[in-house]
């Protein structure tokens, strides 16, 4: 099949792309009283279109900044709204959406490209890897009791709909966006929340975390309840703070909130501390991990010499067939990266490259899963060093 073209979509054709990809994912269509806020979800310029007669399958994007090791901010194209109709499945549609998008990221001057992914088998194909992992927890609100020396100071403010946007949008544009993996959070973003928030199914609440420097901390969450006799649990839909303090404050109000059985808490950065507050350590139980932020450098030289590095050099040799530009050696190192001609020590695909870039993974690990193939022994523990962030990259924005 290829009597289709791709395309830009127009405005009015925003319900239409939504519409398909809600489809793709077998979730109920957008209502009519939804289009404000799809038209808000959508930055002009940013979702492509694949068309025979009509709509067949679409994607978009929309400019955000992604932290990366050493603390600065990249440009990022956050990729979602991802989806091909059932009937042009396995056809090219999506390998042609996705090549227009990664052009047009190049094009731009765009480093780096974001997604969360609803299949793990698509994306790798397109030099996406995971870049940040996740947990969740299940708390027993009944045996969670806070140790005594958790902090205690700061007062949680409960808001309103509709102002809980602004005032969320705001306190987060402050929060100190430093762990690798955080990324802003634009009006495009902020109009997806709202979109939530005016349902009347799972209707979310949010609070706010006010300590003595003022808002310090942010928490979304909404409580299930079948019937009044059944079990209830309060869902943590999104939590980010400044400060201890705000964290464990945040979690003080969880644990008071009245008729609630269980609280979970999901996608969360694997060095959360939440079991550490209890008395009992079991009261936190992680329930799953799994992948959070898929990762894709668009630009390769610009993106490694973005982020910090410690230790000797390492001549890396990157192969990217969807970006040709990217493919050759590169010397990676504390004093930047330079290309070279230099021999390889490790070779690797754009989507092994991804998962190297924010240090979740060692490169040691994806050499002894076959993704990188090393020239020497001593090539995967210099690496190992080299990209390692002491600390957890996160993301905690889903889009």
């Amino acid at each position: 099949m290829s009597d289709y073209t791709v395309r830009l979509l127009r405005p009015d054709e925003t319900f239409e792309a939504t519409a398909l990809f809600h489809a793709a994912l077998h979730a109920p269509p957008p209502k009519d009283d939804e289009r404000p806020y799809l038209e808000r979800m959508f930055q002009p310029g940013r979702a492509f279109g694949a068309f025979d007669t009509e709509l067949i399958g679409s994607a978009r994007s929309f400019d955000a900044e992604l932290t990366v090791p050493g603390g600065k901010r990249v440009p990022l194209g956050a990729v979602t709204g991802v989806g091909v109709r059932a009937d042009r499945t396995r056809r090219g549609v999506l390998s042609r959406i996705m090549h227009a998008q990664l052009t047009d990221f190049a094009a731009r001057g765009v480093p780096l490209a974001g997604l969360y992914a609803t299949e793990g088998s698509i994306y790798g194909r397109f030099g996406y890897g995971v870049a940040t992992v996740t947990q969740d927890f299940q708390v027993d609100r009944r045996r969670a009791l806070l140790r005594p020396e958790v902090p205690a100071s700061g007062e949680v403010e409960l808001l309103r709909m509709p102002d809980a946007v602004e005032r969320l949008a705001a306190l987060y544009a402050r929060l100190p966006l430093t762990r690798p993996g955080l990324m802003t959070r634009p009006p495009y973003w902020w109009a997806r929340f709202e979109r939530h928030a005016h349902r009347d199914d799972d209707r979310p609440l949010a609070i706010i975390h006010n300590g003595p420097g003022g808002p310090d901390g942010l928490a979304i969450y909404n409580v299930r309840r079948n019937g009044w006799r059944d079990p209830s649990t309060l869902d943590v839909w999104d939590l980010h703070v400044a400060t201890p303090d705000a964290y464990t404050g945040l979690w003080r109000y969880f644990l008071s909130v009245d008729l609630v059985d269980t609280i979970e808490a999901g996608d969360r950065p694997r060095d959360e501390p939440l079991p550490l507050l209890f008395t009992d350590m079991r009261a936190a139980r992680i329930t799953r991990g799994g992948d959070d932020l898929w990762l894709r450098l668009v630009d390769v030289p610009a993106a490694l010499a973005a982020r910090e590095y410690d230790g000797e050099p390492v001549v890396l040799e990157v192969t990217d067939p969807l970006l040709e530009a990217n493919s050759g050696r590169y010397r990676v190192g504390p004093g930047g990266v330079t290309r070279t001609e230099l021999p390889a020590r490790l070779r690797l695909g754009a989507d092994a490259l991804a998962m190297l870039y924010l240090g979740t993974w060692q490169a040691s690990a994806l050499v002894a899963a076959g993704r990188i193939q090393a020239a020497d022994e001593d090539a995967p523990r210099l690496a190992d060093r080299l990209f390692a962030t002491g600390g957890q990259a996160w993301c905690g924005t889903h889009f």
